[in-house]
């Protein structure tokens, strides 16, 4: 497959009301609208390789980016070149496609963490922070949890939108996987009340950390 092959098949799958909705969040006119599950089908379904992905990618459009993601290979990106695919993103649906496709899986994803951890950039920033909250739920390991506190206590009420989201997993993260830090963390959470108000759907948890951790916790006592 071409990427010109590729971009007819997006094209045609195309949604003028999903279109509409990647533009209320974020997206330029450059996407054709494509429900995430085509997009998910359509990788499957025709073939695609690694440097088909990233021409893909260079042509800035959202649908091309996102089955580009789907079929990039990890391994075959240097952190250099994985960096410079999270900077030169700003939509969040793709920034979160590329984490958990490419990013969390990335042979370098630590040394990458640590970096995007001290960036002024938020999209950079915001993958950070997602490792970092990975880490925290799943292999604390080295990780300075009452300095992440501490950070996160100065740092998360006035952070851009794009690293706020993912730091406040990491607040919640450690509330709900280290007992012995989730009173300070659900402090924090009252205290800064960063998403208290998020409208969130019937049957959903709310991403305001208190909450979120309450709720965890709750269900993993439940499990017990």
């Amino acid at each position: 497959m071409t990427v010109t092959e590729a971009l007819a098949k997006l094209e045609a799958l195309g949604n003028e009301k999903v279109r509409k909705l990647d533009i209320r969040n974020g997206a330029d006119a450059r996407q054709f609208g494509v429900k995430l599950g085509d997009i998910r089908a359509l990788a499957k379904q025709a073939k695609g390789d690694h440097d088909l992905a990233m021409a893909l990618w260079e042509t800035g459009n959202l649908d091309a980016r996102l089955l580009a993601i789907l079929w990039m290979k990890p391994k075959a990106l240097s952190p250099t070149d994985l960096d410079g695919l999270v900077r030169s993103n700003a939509v969040i649906q793709a920034c979160d496609w590329l984490n958990a496709y490419v990013v969390k899986v990335h042979p370098e994803k630590e040394a990458l963490r640590r970096q995007w951890m001290e960036s002024d950039h938020p999209i950079a920033a915001r993958a950070g922070w997602s490792l970092t909250a990975e880490r925290i739920a799943k292999d604390a390991g080295d990780l300075d949890l009452a300095a992440l506190l501490d950070r996160i206590e100065r740092e998360l009420a006035g952070a851009a939108p794009q690293p706020q989201w993912t730091m406040n997993m990491a607040l919640a993260n450690i509330g709900i996987h280290h007992a012995a830090h989730r009173v300070r963390a659900l402090a924090i959470g009252e205290t800064l009340g960063v998403y208290r108000d998020y409208p969130t759907p019937p049957g959903c948890t709310s991403p305001f950390a208190p909450l979120w951790i309450g709720e965890m916790v709750k269900r993993q006592n439940v499990r017990a």
